[in-house]
């Protein structure tokens, strides 16, 4: 877990990596940071403008140093996120910043049939892989949308390109994961650590 001060770091890191790529194409190279960033950790990194999201994309497995992947991330999320146009660096002071330090992914330890009631909404991200097919949903994406559990195990499947039952199959792996979100209030604003109470 990170602190709120360390939370607040993490978004102006992948600004900064987001700004330098942007307007300079340069890959900036995380220095100074508190210990927390040098321990391996999944992170995602998603831009918002206008409250519509902008790009989205991360590491969903602890594979690298926390600094390096919240550099790796915002840059993909700013001209790597298939779904958009790269971000344009008049763009930079319109777009909110959120990061997200995941835990590492688990299965369940329930038949897939029984999943609705062990996905817990709004504590709980969810991957669901199959074959070459993997889909990934992070867990203020079920808040956001106000998903029920089914819901969101039907999104992350959908998410995976397979249709949206394939979860209850038990050939589907379903993982699961908590986020710890810092975002943005405003463009370069305050930072806030939202909560991710789960929702009954």
């Amino acid at each position: 877990m990170l602190t709120i001060d360390e939370g607040r770091r993490a978004v102006t890191l992948a600004r900064e990596a987001l700004a330098a790529y942007v307007e300079r194409k340069e890959r900036i190279t995380p220095k100074g940071l508190p210990p927390a960033f040098s321990e391996k950790a999944g992170v995602f990194v998603t831009l918002h403008e206008d409250g519509e999201l902008r790009g989205c994309i991360g590491y969903p497995e602890p594979v690298m140093e926390l600094g390096r992947a919240i550099v790796d991330s915002a840059i993909n999320a700013g001209v790597n996120d298939p779904r958009f146009s790269r971000v344009r660096p008049e763009e930079l002071s319109q777009i909110e910043i959120e990061v997200t330090v995941l835990t590492p992914p688990r299965p369940y330890d329930v038949r897939n049939r029984d999943l609705p009631d062990a996905v817990k909404v709004g504590k709980h991200g969810l991957i669901v892989k199959r074959g070459m097919w993997s889909g990934l949903l992070l867990p203020q994406v079920a808040m956001e949308w106000e998903f029920d559990p089914e819901d969101f195990l039907c999104q992350t499947c959908l998410k995976a390109g397979l249709p949206p039952d394939s979860w209850i199959d038990e050939e589907t792996e379903v993982l699961f994961f908590e986020g710890q979100v810092f975002a943005e209030v405003l463009p370069g604003g305050e930072v806030v650590e939202k909560e991710m109470d789960e929702c009954e």
